[in-house]
């Protein structure tokens, strides 16, 4: 299974989070064992993510998951572009969901 392509745009200083569905086949990925990852870099081959998405399988039978970050990460990120990934992995079994672009929306209101 190829990752999806997923462009994101969040708002400086704002809470952010996003529900995914894994399915195979058509049928929801049972996530049961599965651990999952994502990170937000200005680019690829940044040394560095410049934040990392708190991962949380809400349902591991319906193959969901959530990935979130908190208003004080957003305020950190400075508005541009970025470039994102989100990963599950299960023992040495690593499995890309969902990579594309992350907008950062400038907060005007402090």
């Amino acid at each position: 299974m190829s990752a999806g392509k997923y462009n994101i745009t969040m708002d400086q200083g704002s809470d952010f989070s996003l529900q995914l569905t894994v399915k195979e086949s058509g049928s929801a990925k049972n996530l049961s064992g599965y651990s999952a990852r994502g990170q937000i870099r200005t680019s690829a081959s940044a040394a560095s993510a410049s934040a990392s998405f708190v991962c949380t399988i809400t349902n591991a039978a319906a193959g969901t998951l959530t990935i979130a970050l908190a208003a004080a990460t957003t305020t950190s990120l400075t508005a541009g572009q970025y470039v994102y990934d989100v990963e599950i992995y299960t023992g040495s079994t690593v499995q890309k969901l969902i990579q594309g672009t992350v907008k950062i929306s400038a907060e005007v209101t402090k």
